[in-house]
């Protein structure tokens, strides 16, 4: 049977040596980059202002317990509905009671990647319920059949030639249309379902627990949209986006801007603690939250791992990644790709499959340097690493046992020159490392022996 790491392995190769898609992606993270340059002076000293984020994040995960039970007695008391979760099944279930209440036939989603992370839109689907996503970037990866390819710019990879194409394919839109006419012909399409959806259902940046509050903020308007006109409002959120309240947002807001798209801040910020009170004109009838842990407790049980939790889902990480650069985001076959999803999945979907991604970075700590939250995303890799290791096989272990061994012995390495090294590294990689690269050439004398020979 074929392995993750096996398909890691052989997608990685594929997209490293094709010049279109490192182009494609590239060419997207360029622009990151010079939005993120830009908006970085609205702080006048940023790194005191993520030390401020990660005590906030620290102080609300080590008392996690306490700010939820908070958060939801707040939201209750304003007429909402909180539904703890502990598998991604256990909220599939909810969210299909929920359906079967209001005899839902068309639910419409704003960005989500938790409602990804448990496989939401297949299960819908299934149960005969059309799902529509109307963030522009998801929309597209709907049409496409393909999951999210970033955690913040869903379809990043695709040119607006491909996009162009997809709508005439998929939707019916006149051949070669420029982005602007791209959106207007997917917000008429969507303009429709808004007002003929039972439910909208959406993610959660931050939970709030003074207030009971869920902020969600977006670019385009469809989070508000998704939430004013159904008459039932679905939030699927991790227990983990919790905030102690809502004073953090004046911090939170402006970090994940920034980070996450360059912005000072985005254009749509919404709080929402309920459904619809009496006298508003628009908002949900009902109100429902579902905390989901699927494998979060495990990370909070755990010291070390538990850092990973402060995380704001900015994506700031991945666009700094060499090696994302060069692989992209499907290559990582997980919901969290990147330096951060390869520390959190193999926490939430097993170390044995997934301990492959946490080798699949360079440590050169970039990821670590622009985390908003001060995570320590390398230090956190090479951890994964060390709980990897103590699963490994015998022959693993032998393999490794010997290298180490040949490595500290001065008199081997010394052997014949450099002959026997460049023949052992033309065994053990040749296929690894030098199907499209040069391998390294060993010299004839080490460093050890030049040096001796100079000092005689």
């Amino acid at each position: 049977m074929t392995t993750y790491k096996q398909i890691f392995i052989e997608e990685s190769r594929k997209k490293g040596i094709d010049p279109e898609h490192r182009r494609k992606i590239n060419h997207s993270l360029l622009q990151s980059d010079i939005a993120f340059q830009k908006g970085i002076p609205q702080f006048s000293h940023l790194q005191s202002a993520k030390k401020a984020a990660n005590h906030i994040k620290r102080t609300a995960i080590e008392n996690l317990d306490t700010y939820l039970l908070r958060f939801e007695k707040h939201f209750t008391q304003n007429g909402g509905k909180v539904i703890w979760a502990a598998t991604a099944q256990e909220a599939l279930d909810a969210v299909d009671r929920i359906c079967k209440e209001v005899n839902a036939r068309l639910v419409v989603k704003s960005k989500s990647m938790v409602t990804e992370e448990i496989h939401l839109n297949p299960f819908l689907s299934s149960k005969g319920i059309e799902v529509v996503e109307t963030d522009l970037g998801e929309y597209i990866q709907q049409l496409a059949g393909e999951p999210p390819y970033h955690l913040v710019a869903p379809s990043m990879h695709k040119s607006k030639e491909e996009v162009a194409d997809l709508f005439h394919e998929k939707l019916g839109a006149s051949k070669g249309l420029a982005p602007e006419a791209l959106t207007q012909f997917a917000r008429k399409i969507l303009r429709e379902k808004y007002v003929q959806a039972d439910i909208g259902i959406t993610g959660v940046n931050f939970l709030l627990a003074d207030i009971g509050g869920v902020a969600l903020t977006e670019n385009e308007g469809n989070g508000r949209l998704s939430t004013s006109f159904p008459k039932v409002h679905i939030a699927v959120t991790g227990i983990e986006k919790i905030l102690p309240s809502v004073r953090d947002l004046g911090l939170f807001w402006p970090l994940l801007a920034t980070h996450g798209s360059g912005q000072q801040i985005t254009v749509y910020n919404s709080i929402f603690t309920g459904p619809r009170k009496t006298g508003e004109k628009d908002g949900p009838e009902k109100m429902y939250v579902i905390l989901l842990d699927n494998g979060r407790t495990r990370l909070l049980a755990d010291p070390k791992a538990r850092e990973s939790l402060y995380c704001i889902r900015c994506g700031a990480c991945l666009n700094v990644c060499p090696v994302f650069r060069n692989i992209g985001g499907h290559t990582y076959n997980s919901t969290y790709g990147g330096p951060i999803g390869s520390v959190i999945t193999p926490h939430l979907k097993g170390m044995q499959q997934y301990a492959h991604l946490s080798q699949a970075s360079s440590l050169c700590g970039a990821c670590t340097e622009v985390c908003p939250v001060g995570i320590p995303i390398h230090e956190l890799l090479l951890y994964n690493r060390q709980l990897s290791a103590k699963n490994a096989t015998r022959l693993e272990k032998l393999g490794w046992r010997i290298w180490a061994n040949a490595c500290s012995n001065r008199s081997l390495m010394n052997m014949n020159g450099g002959k026997i090294k460049n023949k052992v590294i033309r065994i053990l990689f040749s296929g690894a490392w030098g199907a499209n690269r040069d391998l390294p050439k060993f010299a004839s004398q080490s460093f050890n022996q030049l040096w001796r020979k100079q000092r005689q």
